[in-house]
């Protein structure tokens, strides 16, 4: 691998290092981490999918409001449901921070509450016994660092929401800057999300620690599925009316694409409003 792609990876990632913000207290502020943890449903529970839902439901609420929302290091927590994904089984557990440290401080903070919430040993363990048999012993944990450019929510979700997520493979090309990209991509977002009343929240994001270093996230947050069907129409009319010129419009999105693959996937999770931090 050439050097120079090594160093336009790392300027976008001290480019969101620098976008961190300064203290965890800021509920506007932009995390510096973000960790996904993929779970997968437990197949060997007896009762029906509908007690299983309800008991599960109680059970991380409970959780969140014991623990979660009690530990200062944690920004924001998220479960995202399977709607159309790789695995039905699958759900997605989100949680941000302000900066690396604590990320390893909120883990001893969790232990700290639990036994705060559930003081008698024998209760707390059944408790967690409980809370794990709803998922299998695997799992999966990536790390993502935000990118500029987000569409943050303008009041906290009341009712549950539709997650779209677009995760396209990036490119590094040998003229690539991490300035030209950023440009590029602010641009691009002032016509396909920024304006776009059936968008209401987007976050963009790249990888940090995991799989695979190519990966780029975006995350749509919209009202239903018939948003999502209609979240791109008027888009090339609003193209075209931002590059009239049918050249410059042509020569933005060569330099523009240049930086992804073409490779992408999508995936579409329903975020759990009752269950947010």
């Amino acid at each position: 691998m050439k050097t120079k792609n090594l160093t336009f990876l790392g300027a976008i990632f001290l480019a969101m290092l620098i976008c961190a913000p300064l203290t965890a207290q800021d509920e506007n502020a932009m995390p510096a981490y973000i960790t996904v943890t993929t779970l997968y449903w437990s197949t060997d529970r007896e009762s029906s999918d509908i007690e299983d839902e309800n008991k599960w439901m109680e059970i991380e609420k409970k959780y969140l409001e014991e623990v979660t929302k009690k530990n200062e290091y944690i920004q924001s927590v998220g479960f995202y449901m399977h709607l159309y994904s790789a695995s039905s089984l699958e759900s997605k557990y989100v949680q941000t921070y302000a900066s690396w440290a604590d990320i390893e401080k909120a883990q001893d903070r969790n232990v700290e509450l639990e036994k705060l919430a559930w003081p008698d040993e024998a209760v707390r363990k059944r408790y967690m016994n409980n809370r794990q048999s709803f998922y299998q012993d695997f799992h999966s944990d990536e790390i993502y660092v935000p990118l500029a450019g987000a569409k943050p929510f303008t009041q906290a979700p009341e009712d549950d929401m539709v997650a779209y997520i677009r995760i396209s493979k990036m490119a590094f090309p040998e003229d690539g800057t991490n300035e030209e990209f950023m440009k590029l991509h602010k641009e691009f977002l002032e016509v396909s999300v920024h304006n776009n009343d059936k968008i209401k929240a987007y976050y963009p994001n790249v990888h940090g620690w995991g799989a695979d270093r190519t990966e780029f996230i975006e995350a749509f947050y919209l009202e239903s599925m018939d948003d999502l069907d209609d979240m791109n129409d008027g888009l090339s009319d609003a193209i075209n009316a931002k590059w009239p010129d049918e050249a410059v419009r042509d020569e933005f999105f060569k330099d523009y694409n240049k930086y992804f693959t073409g490779d992408h996937g999508d995936y579409i999770y329903t975020m759990i409003a009752e269950l947010r931090k």
